[in-house]
């Protein structure tokens, strides 16, 4: 399902330990909507599958600004090779460790402790899963608070955080309609 996205990754460590945690995840990520009101994601991402499609448009945006400067030189390989892979996994847990009616608020937290709880089962040391909870903690953006949950979530502080919330940010744009063919980007 994300061949394409996890050839984006270079060093085959890191490609393997991205595929065992997109396999870890709860069965509904790969079946449900990225917005269940449609209100803040392109029609691409709504209906069955959705989020899987946001995923892959999320990760395919980092792609494309890797290969434009500055962003061809801002990052290293290891590091453009670990956001794709938070941004392939950034909603992985967005309705909760099991399946609950709405979206968690606090999404963002509970996929680094995804992460967290994962870790043996990857290849990759203490420093990448650092960068990798790192980033998928902030990819909200500003959008920090909801008047229903007392999370107060982290704003993005640097270069790393704020590139993947500007690729999830990007991804969930109306104006920017994403063309798929069957499961893989056109």
């Amino acid at each position: 399902m994300f061949e394409t996205e996890l050839n984006y990754i270079k060093d085959e460590r890191i490609r393997e330990s991205a595929r065992i945690l997109i396999e870890g995840l709860p069965k509904y990520f790969f079946k449900i909507e990225a917005s269940s009101t449609g209100k803040y994601h392109p029609e691409f991402a709504l209906g069955e599958g959705g989020l899987v499609r946001h995923s892959k448009v999320a990760a395919r945006m980092a792609y494309e600004l890797f290969q434009i400067t500055p962003y061809d030189t801002l990052f290293s390989s290891r590091e453009k090779d670990i956001m794709i892979l938070s941004l392939l996994i950034h909603d992985g847990i967005k309705k909760g460790f099991e399946e609950e009616r709405y979206t968690r608020f606090d999404h963002p937290n509970l996929i680094a402790e995804y992460v967290e709880l994962n870790k043996d089962k990857t290849k990759l040391d203490e420093k990448e899963i650092d960068f990798i909870k790192h980033v998928v903690k902030t990819h909200m953006g500003k959008w920090n608070t909801n008047p229903y949950s007392d999370v107060v979530l982290e704003v993005p502080k640097d270069r790393y955080q704020y590139f993947v919330h500007m690729c999830d940010y990007l991804a969930s744009r109306k104006f920017i309609n994403v063309k798929f063919k069957g499961e893989e980007i056109e």
